[in-house]
This record gives C-alpha cells, structure tokens and sequence, in this order.
C-alpha cells in the first residue's frame, strides 16, 4: 500500500462530524443563582447568534419553546429613560404648566388685539354708512318691526318655483294668500283688506288711487292683462305707520313685467298717485343690500312739502306676480321700516 493510499484511508477511518441543529448551536444563558449575583448579560443585540446558513433537515427547527420547555430568563429592563421618568410620574411638571399658562395668556392677548382691531374697523364702517344701509342693524333707534320667523307656503308636488328655470311662465304654484307678508308683533290689522276667504275685490284695491280717471284706466288694463286675482293685507304699527300690501297675480310674468314697467311704475315718479301725495321722487337712499335678486323693484318717495302723511310706495316683479306697497304716517315715513318690509316681501315672492 502507497503512503497516499494510507492517508486516505486514516482519513475514512475518522468519523464525519454532524451537522450542529440550532439546539446544539444556542448559546446557554446564565441561570440564576440564590447565593451569588449573576453578572448583568450583555445587550441584547451583542449576545444574539447567527444560526447556520442552510440547515439539511428543516425538521431541526423547533417552534418557541411551551409551557413544558425550561423558562429562560428575560434579561433584566434597560434603566428608564428620562422621557419614561417623566411619563410614569403623575406628579405636574412645573415648568410645563408654566409653558401651559404662558400660552394661555399669549392667546388671550393675541384675541384682545384682534379683537379691538376689527372693533375699530367695523365701528368706522358702521359710522361711515347710513344706518338703512347696515342689514341686519338692529337698535333702539333703528326703527325696524319685529316680523314674525317667515316660511314659504310648500309647492305641490312636482312644481317649480316661479324664478326655476323649468317655469318659464314664472308662475307661482304656492297659495297666493300665503305669499303676503304677515304683520310685525303689536301691530293692529286693517279688516278693509281682509277680503273675502282672503281675495279682495279689484274695486278696493282701485281705491288706492286717488284720480277717478285713473282708477277707470287701471280697472280696465287689469281686465285686459287677464287679472287672476288679488290677495291683500294691511297693518298700524304704534308708532302711527300705515301699510298696505296688494298682490296682484296674471298668467305669466310677461304679463305682470309689462303692467308694471308701462303702466304702474315709471322712471321718475308712478303713473298713477295714491291717496295723499301728489308728487314722488325715486328712494335713491334704498340698499342695493336690501334688493333681492331676480325680483324687480321700483320704490319711490313722496317729495317735500309733504301733506298730512308722508306717503312711501314700491312696486314688485317676481314671476306672474305684482306687489304694490304702500305706507304712510303722520309728518314722516321712517325709512328702515319701509325698506325692511319690501325686503321680506321680497323673499316670500322670490
């Protein structure tokens, strides 16, 4: 036998080492002992071992040891932290509280100026417009009426509104009676226009005007526009103010465009005077804030010297609908009211 076959065979003789399992392979961790203080183990992270790369049997892998395997100690918590010091204490930081209460006033502070500046932005603005051109402006001295909350009359099933783009017509499908404007609180109600089951007689409403000659005029473009019907309502208020409201319904809004624009209203002045004055000026001092969109409006004022009353008078345009409102009162008509009246008119006919 060669001397390389000999070593050959030395090396078959020797037994083949087994591949280590990854019980073999882990690292024993210190048990504790009653008697002596085991030494702290090193971090987590220094004492984890890296297992073998390929493992023959799969099978070597055992699941998280059971109930049945010996518990292996959890090495002992890292020292806290300051910021878990601080969260397990219940006791109040001082300086946190001292940084709650610094804000707390800065805010304070910061809303004090904003609101002084606002304040003083909105107290020129104020000063700096006519108090009828404030909506909502309500004082003492404003003079506005205390309307009850309005709500639209509901439409029946299936209809638009007079202004709907579906309603060419502009008709209004709504109780015509439950479009006029109620009376403010404490007012006392005129029975003259109360009607019959609420439609008045175009005959009451011709009385409005004060020329016989009109009147008879009137009466018969109202036959000839095709006059529905009229629903009315009128009111004393105790200051002394007298108001009248007169809804005039036609069968399209072609038709109550043209009453109004060619024969009740005009530039100047109306074409037709009521009771009481004689001489109008257009109310230039009325809001734009006040209007409505989409419901044509034409107020007027009686100009000076004025007669026993001040009359004020506006004419509405919303669809197939005309509204005519009047007011008088002893020395003058106060202007809030009158604009505050056609403005919710306004809205129930919009």
């Amino acid at each position: 036998m060669t001397d390389q076959q000999q070593e050959k065979a030395v090396e078959t003789a020797q037994p083949t080492p087994e591949p280590a399992t990854v019980e073999d392979s882990a690292v024993e961790l210190p048990v504790p002992v009653e008697d002596s203080a085991p030494e702290p183990p090193a971090p987590v992270e220094d004492s984890a071992v890296e297992l073998p790369v390929t493992v023959e049997n799969p099978a070597v892998v055992e699941p998280p040891a059971t109930a049945e395997s010996p518990a292996v100690p959890e090495p002992p918590l890292l020292p806290p932290t300051a910021l878990q010091e601080q969260e397990q204490d219940p006791r109040p930081v001082p300086a946190k509280k001292d940084r709650r209460v610094l804000r707390a006033v800065l805010r304070w502070t910061a809303a004090v100026v904003v609101f002084a500046v606002v304040g003083a932005g909105t107290a020129y603005g104020i000063t700096d417009m006519k108090r009828s051109d404030v909506p909502g402006l309500g004082t003492e001295s404003d003079g506005r009426w205390d309307y009850p909350v309005l709500t639209k009359p509901p439409l029946p099933k299936g209809s638009p509104g007079p202004l709907a783009e579906a309603n060419p017509a502009g008709s209004h499908f709504a109780d015509l009676r439950a479009l006029v404007l109620p009376a403010p609180k404490g007012a006392t109600g005129d029975k003259a226009l109360d009607g019959s089951d609420g439609w008045l007689a175009t005959k009451v409403f011709l009385a409005e005007f004060s020329s016989g000659d009109d009147r008879t005029e009137l009466a018969q473009k109202l036959t000839d526009d095709g006059l529905r019907h009229i629903a009315a309502r009128g009111w004393t208020t105790p200051d002394g103010t007298h108001t009248r409201i007169y809804l005039l319904q036609f069968d399209t809004a072609t038709v109550a465009d043209g009453l109004v624009s060619g024969n009740l209203g005009g530039y100047a002045a109306p074409t037709y005077p009521v009771n009481g004055a004689d001489s109008y000026e257009p109310d230039d001092d009325f809001p734009d804030a006040a209007k409505i969109t989409n419901v044509s409006l034409l107020p007027y004022a009686e100009t000076k010297p004025y007669g026993a009353e001040q009359i004020r008078l506006a004419f509405l345009t919303a669809g197939d609908t005309v509204a005519m409102i009047v007011q008088s009162r002893k020395g003058e008509t106060n202007a809030v009211p009158f604009q505050q009246t056609v403005t919710l008119q306004s809205q129930l006919l919009g």
